[in-house]
């Protein structure tokens, strides 16, 4: 309780941990606030089915608390957005001269707050993905301001977690989201950095994952944990194994 965790792609898509986390925290009980900026319902829903958590029933049941970002993107740009008194839309930013992202932190501490929540288990805040908050037009000032309300909530004030996703590319020349990625690794309690392969496509490895456990953040001095795995997707589940070890390898 009370972690944050970042996961980071690079040459990669890094999703299949997404789907990974909102799967697990459903079926662990929690109260779970997803911002999907990237995929629509339905694609997460698919996916989910796939792991044998169905969304929709978890929706209904106010366990989980889903926006919409493409939905919501396409209502304010087209003035179709639909606000109920007292409660503006959580991506308001878009059709306003500031990119102020204050309603989309209420909008998730009103989610993560709201009255039964304490009936489970505890509060998760799961965002996919952060960058495309920039594309948007929010300023990194704004997005790491938001991320760091998000953690004074649910993991200082509620004891829950946060996991976020962001994409990277080392020879990037977009600034301002490499600004973002470095400055959440330094305040982030556990890194999962995806990589593709540097040798390029292989059919039976489809990449690396680097698990950083971020020991330096409670002991001064310490080194962080580093541990590198190479990963297979399959249809329901990803084979995780060490480097140069697959099973085509072997």
């Amino acid at each position: 309780q009370g972690k944050f965790t970042l996961l980071r792609d690079t040459r990669t898509d890094g999703s299949f941990l997404v789907h990974h986390f909102l799967s697990f925290y459903l079926r662990a009980g929690c109260k779970v606030c997803f911002v999907a900026l990237l995929q629509s319902f339905s694609h997460y829903n698919i996916v989910a089915q796939k792991l044998g958590v169905n969304l929709t029933a978890a929706k209904e049941q106010g366990q989980l608390v889903f926006l919409e970002g493409l939905k919501s993107c396409l209502d304010l740009v087209f003035g179709e957005e639909e606000e109920q008194p007292g409660q503006p839309s959580p991506l308001r930013f878009l059709s306003e001269s500031t990119s102020d992202l204050r309603a989309l932190f209420d909008f998730v501490r009103a989610s993560l707050s709201a009255p039964g929540s304490a009936a489970c288990k505890g509060p998760v805040l799961l965002v996919d993905d952060l960058s495309v908050l920039l594309s948007l037009g929010a300023t990194p000032v704004a997005v790491l301001d938001f991320i760091h309300y998000c953690r004074v909530c649910v993991c200082s004030q509620l004891q829950g977690n946060i996991v976020v996703l962001v994409h990277s590319s080392e020879d990037s020349e977009d600034e301002e989201n490499e600004l973002v990625v470095n400055s959440l690794c330094h305040h982030s309690d556990l890194i999962l950095w995806a990589e593709g392969l540097a040798t390029g496509f292989c059919k039976d490895v489809h990449g690396q994952i680097k698990i950083i456990q971020r020991v330096s953040l409670q002991q001064a001095g310490e080194q962080d944990l580093i541990q590198i795995y190479q990963y297979k997707i399959q249809d329901r589940n990803v084979t995780f194994f060490a480097r140069g070890l697959s099973a085509a390898v072997l």
